[in-house]
């Protein structure tokens, strides 16, 4: 079965330099494409400034409408747009919770049913990032919200890459819960390790060697022993912290990102995702869908503050903030929204960016693709994302 004609808007250079080595007529045509294919290829890749991405996957079904057309709701995304760019006419990559966000992060619509929990067979970012870029485990990260399907955005299970490529793991909901705070309480206030016990622990796991760990594939496993002691010890103050106690709508969200900014503060990455959920709580109610928006512009502008106010983070970070696609355009008879209708509100999706390689208080209204996030992290990190459908946005650079 041959190869997939690829649809007209989506052709690229590599489709069409395929395309012109199998006909003899265009075999003149096709060497000077090739040519110049292998120049550029030759260049050297161009340096940015941008060397920290945040990726906010503002998930569970997000209408324009409520943000970029109200902004009221989100004042502190409205700040970050004027330091950066709003593309108003980004095209969500399918209808189903769990392929559109994945296809974010694997620059790659693919088809997945709402229901569906099996991992992806395309790279991630991460991947890319920790295997064509060689970055460390802990320069990568996610924070989610919650649910099975989420967890397999940290990595694919294509041949090429895998586990052993993937990003650092939080579920809010499953360690930061309330639950298992009290647990942990049972058996004593856990306390911080002074320096001595620190440096005692340190040595101690210098001498363990974990590959006898039966299928120990996880990236986790593949963090060196001083990143595994900070990564405890953070653990030990999220737990003493306030993370734990966030309640209320939005919570899941809101813990997310709190835990995401702390990760900037203790480990600097190189790419920090977040994957939120809690709006999907529309299906029942609109103004409980309204008041998570809003509680996750409030999170969200926290956490951009932090990196405004760090010397390292300020110059060299970049934020990109979209849902996974809308919402439909009227309202149900739970007065919800579902998302279900096919219109412009459920397909037609915003993306707002900013940072050092981007332009500044722009509107873009080129219409563009929800999966065009994950080439463009890759290439401002330094890498490419090659099985990615997607091309990069450099309609956003300045």
């Amino acid at each position: 079965m041959g190869r997939p004609i690829p649809p007209l808007h989506r052709v690229r250079r590599r489709d069409v330099l395929r395309g012109a080595a199998t006909l003899g007529a265009g075999a003149v045509a096709a060497r000077t494409l090739l040519g110049s294919a292998a120049t550029a290829a030759a260049a050297p890749r161009k340096e940015y400034k941008t060397k920290h991405v945040i990726l906010v996957a503002f998930a569970g079904g997000v209408r324009a409408r409520e943000c970029i057309g109200a902004w009221d709701n989100v004042p502190n995304l409205r700040a970050i747009a004027e330091k950066g760019v709003v593309l108003p006419a980004v095209r969500a990559a399918n209808l189903g919770h769990y392929g559109a966000a994945l296809a974010l992060f694997t620059g790659c619509p693919d088809a997945r049913g709402i229901r569906e929990n099996a991992r992806g067979d395309t790279p991630t970012i991460f991947e890319y990032l920790r295997k064509d870029a060689g970055l460390a485990p802990q320069d990568v990260w996610l924070s989610t919200t919650a649910g099975a399907q989420t967890l397999n955005f940290a990595y694919s299970n294509n041949e090429r890459y895998g586990a052993e490529y993937g990003a650092n793991l939080i579920s809010t909901d499953g360690l930061f819960n309330a639950e298992f705070r009290d647990l942990i309480g049972k058996f004593g206030n856990a306390s911080l390790p002074d320096e001595a016990e620190t440096d005692r622990v340190r040595r101690l796991m210098g001498s363990l060697d974990d590959s006898w760990i039966e299928g120990a594939r996880d990236a986790s496993f593949r963090n060196d022993a001083e990143t595994s002691l900070r990564i405890q010890r953070y653990i030990l103050e999220e737990l003493r912290g306030d993370t734990a106690r966030i309640t209320g709508p939005g919570a899941g969200d809101a813990k997310s990102i709190r835990v995401a900014r702390n990760l900037l503060r203790l480990f600097r990455p190189k790419l920090t995702a977040i994957v939120l959920q809690n709006a999907d709580v529309a299906h029942g109610s609109f103004n409980a869908y309204v008041e998570v928006i809003r509680r996750n512009d409030a999170e969200i502008g926290l956490l951009w503050q932090a990196v405004q106010a760090d010397p390292e983070l300020r110059d060299s970070t970049s934020i990109f903030v979209l849902p996974e696609f809308g919402r439909d355009a009227n309202l149900n008879e739970r007065n919800g929204l579902d998302h279900g209708d096919a219109s412009e509100d459920l397909r037609k999706i915003f993306l707002v960016a900013a940072g050092p390689d981007f332009k500044v208080g722009k509107t873009i209204t080129k219409s563009v693709d929800s999966f065009d996030v994950c080439p463009t992290i890759a290439e401002l990190l330094g890498t490419a994302a090659p099985d990615s459908t997607g091309s990069a946005l450099r309609t956003i650079y300045a």
